[in-house]
């Protein structure tokens, strides 16, 4: 059963985005965390930490390790967080002389935002991806149709005719905005969080520096001056730019939806939604989707920045706040983009009647 959706055996349809989806599996963030401890031991292992026989069992028991997910949702229910349950489901089948060396000065929030880091590096790949497909299917659209001369509303009122390259550019130069922004804002969330209980690394005494330029490099994540457990702008950044990206593509939506309407004309739409009741409708779905992501991600926008508040070094309550809201928004902006593709590929513009 779900309730999101997102992964609606149904909903998804409309809805869901596949690919970013099993970014925010459970597979995908215990596959993410348990290369976070497989990095750890070989990073501890190089600079003399732990010994070499204990981060050699370490890494063979991560790469076939498959956890027992019941025990993990009672782990969580209890604890709040996975990490306890799987750190010592993982030391019971560790030898015992091995057990102390797995998961060594990090702490549950190591483990958990370096997974989430990850997982955005590959997120972030695939919407600039898109993005620049989008904006490639405009710039071929305003190539092709952009001369045709359509008229300009202002307040929902006609005003003067204008080359329909007008309305194409108005769509296009935002995304090319944005994919500028999300270069920038990923660089603050592909970040390398190790810090241990306070964030001062305290168990690794001076190797604790080497330990963790040895995991930045080998995670191919970017190794900060501190670690940032309760200094979440960066997430926050990350969905705002996920809020901007929908918010114009919701605006390119609204603009097709209102000129493919029957008593204008302007944009004709090569395919759309039928009617149970009116076989003549030819609905513009994919427009109006992209409205809704666009005011979806808006609300949720507002509940990343309440997780900002993080109170003194980790915070249980914003924490789970951001875990609730940031997948769907990374998904939603997704399934914005491919929407937004289907719909350009499928419009013209009609010419206005002399």
């Amino acid at each position: 059963m779900t309730i999101s959706p997102f992964d609606h055996p149904i909903l998804s349809g409309l809805l869901g985005d596949e690919p970013l989806a099993h970014l925010f599996s459970a597979r995908a963030e215990i596959d993410a965390m348990l290369r976070f401890e497989a990095t750890l031991a070989e990073a501890e292992r190089q600079e003399g930490v732990i010994p070499a026989d204990a981060a050699e069992a370490i890494v063979a028991l991560l790469a076939t390790f498959s956890p027992d997910v019941p025990a993990l949702r009672a782990g969580v229910a209890r604890d709040g967080v996975v990490v306890p349950a799987l750190v010592a489901e993982l030391r019971a089948k560790l030898p015992e002389t091995c057990r102390p060396h797995l998961h060594f000065g990090a702490t549950s929030q190591d483990v958990i935002d370096t997974g989430l880091a990850l997982r955005l590096k590959s997120a972030c790949a695939i919407l600039l991806e898109r993005l620049a497909t989008v904006s490639q299917s405009l710039a071929l659209l305003e190539a092709r149709d952009g001369a045709v001369e359509v008229m300009a509303h202002t307040r929902m009122q006609a005003a003067i005719r204008v080359p329909a390259a007008r309305k194409i550019g108005s769509w296009r130069a935002p995304l090319e905005r944005h994919a500028e922004r999300l270069e920038r804002a990923r660089q603050a969330v592909e970040i390398l969080h190790f810090g241990g209980a306070a964030g001062t690394l305290d168990k690794l005494g001076a190797k604790g520096p080497a330990v963790a330029r040895h995991m930045a490099a080998a995670l191919g994540l970017s190794l900060v001056d501190h670690v940032r457990h309760s200094e979440r702008d960066g997430i926050a950044e990350l969905a705002s730019v996920l809020s901007l990206i929908t918010g114009s593509l919701g605006k390119m939506g609204q603009d097709v939806a209102l000129a493919a309407q029957s008593e204008i004309g302007e944009i004709v739409l090569s395919s759309g939604g039928g009617s149970s009741a009116m076989p003549h409708k030819k609905n513009p779905v994919a427009a109006e989707t992209l409205v809704t992501l666009a005011r979806f991600n808006a609300t949720l926008l507002a509940g990343m920045h309440q997780s900002l508040v993080h109170e003194n070094e980790r915070s249980g309550a914003a924490w789970t706040l951001e875990w609730m809201l940031l997948p769907q928004m990374v998904v939603a902006t997704g399934a914005a983009l491919v929407k937004a593709g289907d719909l350009v590929d499928g419009i013209s513009f009609r010419p206005l009647e002399r």
